[in-house]
Formats: C-alpha cells, sequence, structure tokens
C-alpha cells in the first residue's frame, strides 16, 4: 500500500502563516491540481475549519465537488476563463464566481445569462505581464466596454495574476503600477471594482505592496513556494511504502540501468515499490541552469529514506516503479514502512491520509 500522507498540524501552522502575512486581506485558498495533490474537498474541509471561507479553482469539476460535497455557501471562484457554453451553464448552476478575461468571454456569459433571465456574478481578469490570459492593460477601451455592455453580469471584483523573478522585486513593482492605473481608469469612469487582488503565493510571501483586498494562497498552504529562511511555513506532504524485498548484493554488484553504481562492499538492501512514475523522481527541467542542475543532482546522491526512525541512504538513480535502498546497517524485513519527503503535486499511485 502507497500512502500520501498530509499531516494536519503542518498545514494548520501554514494557514496561519499566511493569515499573519494577509493582514486585513481575504484569503482564497487555491484548490487547483486536485487540492495541490492533497484531495480538493478534503483540503477544503481542513480549510473551513481554519475559518477560510473563499476558494479558487481552475476546473468545472473541482468546483462541482465543493458544491455537492456540500460547500454551498462558501464562495468559489473559477480562475480560469472559458467561452465554452457548456462549462458556463454548469458554473452558472453551481452559483460560481465566472472570470472574464476578455470582452468575447464576457459577451459568451452575458448571453448565458440574459437567457436565464438571471445576472452571474464575476471577476475581470486584468494581464499584467504573464501572458496567460486577461484584458491587456494597454487596451483600456476594452476593459471599460465590458463594464458598459455586459448587464448580466455582476463584475464583484479584479484580479491580476504576477509574475515573479527571484531577487527582481522590482518586476513585481512594475506590474502593481500597471494594475493600479488600470483600477484608476476603471474608477475615473465611475465604475466600482469590486474585491481586488493580485497576489498568489509567492507575492504574498514577499511582497507586502501585493496584498491589496485579497490575497490567492496555494503553493503556500503546502510549503512548497519559492521559500526564503524562517518564512515560517512547513512542507507538507511524505510518502510510505511497505518494503517489498530484502536481499543481500555481492562486492562488484551494479545497482541501476542508465548509470549503474558499483557496490564496493557486499551490501544489504531493500526494493521499495515506488519510482519516479509515482513522482519520487531525478528529472532535472531543461530550462535549469548547469548550477541548480549541479545542486539538485547532489541533494539526490544523499536522498534518503526512513525506517522505524533510522535513515538509509539511496542507491543508485531512481527506477521508475522501484527504488533500491542500502539497509546494510539497519535492523529491518519485508514490509516494514519506509517514510520519505514527497511533493503531494505529483505523486501518482498513493491513498491520501490525513493525520
Amino acid at each position: 500500500m502507497r500512502k500520501l500522507i498530509i499531516k494536519k498540524s503542518s498545514l494548520k501552522n501554514n494557514v496561519q502563516v499566511i493569515k499573519e502575512r494577509s493582514g486585513s486581506a481575504a484569503i482564497y485558498a487555491v484548490l487547483s491540481g486536485n487540492g495541490f495533490g492533497a484531495g480538493t474537498v478534503e483540503m477544503a474541509r481542513l480549510l473551513r475549519e481554519e475559518g477560510i471561507l473563499r476558494f479558487a479553482v481552475n476546473e468545472v469539476s473541482e468546483a462541482e465537488a465543493l458544491r455537492n460535497a456540500g460547500f454551498v455557501e462558501e464562495e468559489i471562484l473559477m480562475l480560469r476563463s472559458t467561452t465554452d457554453r457548456d462549462e458556463l451553464e454548469l458554473l452558472i448552476d453551481l452559483n460560481v464566481v465566472c472570470t472574464v478575461s476578455s470582452v468575447d468571454t464576457g459577451m459568451t456569459l452575458n448571453a448565458l445569462a440574459e437567457n436565464r433571465s438571471t445576472v452571474v456574478e464575476a471577476h475581470m481578469q486584468v494581464d499584467t505581464g504573464l501572458g496567460l490570459g486577461g484584458f491587456l492593460v494597454s487596451e483600456p477601451e476594452k476593459i471599460l466596454l465590458a463594464y458598459r455592455s455586459l448587464p448580466n453580469v455582476a463584475m464583484s471584483g479584479i484580479y491580476t495574476q504576477l509574475y515573479t523573478s527571484p531577487g527582481r522585486d522590482d518586476h513585481t513593482d512594475q506590474q502593481l503600477e500597471l494594475f493600479q492605473q488600470v483600477l484608476d481608469s476603471i474608477h475615473a469612469a465611475g465604475f466600482e471594482t469590486g474585491t481586488v487582488h493580485a497576489a498568489g503565493s509567492y507575492a504574498l510571501m514577499h511582497r507586502d505592496l501585493a496584498r491589496l483586498d485579497a490575497v490567492r494562497a496555494g503553493s503556500a498552504l503546502m510549503g512548497r513556494c519559492r521559500r526564503t529562511n524562517n518564512d515560517g511555513l512547513l512542507t507538507v506532504g511524505s510518502g510510505e511504502v511497505n518494503i517489498a524485498e530484502v536481499r543481500w548484493l555481492p562486492k562488484g554488484h551494479t545497482i541501476g540501468a542508465d548509470h549503474p553504481v558499483t557496490l564496493k562492499k557486499p551490501t544489504r538492501v531493500a526494493i521499495l515499490p515506488v519510482g519516479y512514475q509515482h513522482g519520487l523522481t531525478i528529472d532535472c527541467p531543461r530550462s535549469m541552469s548547469f548550477w541548480k542542475i549541479w545542486r539538485r543532482w547532489r541533494k539526490l546522491c544523499k536522498l534518503t529514506v526512513t525506517i522505524s526512525g533510522q535513515r538509509a541512504r539511496v542507491i543508485g538513480q531512481i527506477g521508475a516503479t522501484e527504488t533500491v535502498i542500502d539497509i546494510t546497517n539497519l535492523k529491518c524485513s519485508a514490509g516494514d514502512i519506509a517514510s520519505f519527503e514527497l511533493d503531494p503535486m505529483f505523486a501518482r499511485g498513493f491513498t491520501v491520509e490525513f493525520r
């Protein structure tokens, strides 16, 4: 049995850190990617117990799962705009706050709402440089047209998604200035912007100016956003599997396929039924610099798992479905539990367990 362990105490700690960082700003808990791998509904239940009542999703199925699980009063914001009529019909049925990112998406949503003789709540998305969607800041006339020509869409908020570069806070400041220019033009035209939000997890943890009326916390909940020392967050997510087999291998035996390791002495090894196909991977993104790849390689060379409180080193490369560890000096046997750090977002084939 492969288990993905989510420690409630760590999650609750991170919620408190996020609350402190957010100040008076409202918090949208982002539950995209199946609650960052921990489960959309399970995460939402824990967060609701901690007083977070606003959620943001990227898929209609995530919003539907929340409503079906009894989240009927909580606000759910759909962060992805769409012109798909079936998706929009379902979002309206679910009473989800939609995203309007262009005149076309706004007109489609308005037409559906008009056919139903109702008014649909939505937030406007503005593109300040990320490029993934939203009204361009250089086209304020289109933004104002959306406010003027969508009588069946109530714009209850407006947001942007900041791109962030480590060590370049000026990039964030420039985007916030552009966003403020958009807000000023909307106010000057006599319209209200409603809830204004720009900060995702990184900006929330690093830039006080980005808080505004609300913030969107996603990876920060799991302690897996870009971190700084003493930020107070705890890393959430670990894996557990039972040792499948224990055996002795002689000196000179090799382990691994692409880059085999030759044993320098007789070694007692354990086989774990988990590999990179399950999320325990050593692949490096091509965009990584040489030094980042080198640092990650050094870290992976020291990768260990824990068995009954004892640390065991991984030998060689992590396989697709199996991993070999050195247990020469450990007291353990087949069936014992091995635990290891695991990012829930990339975990596959695990049963999620909140503890």
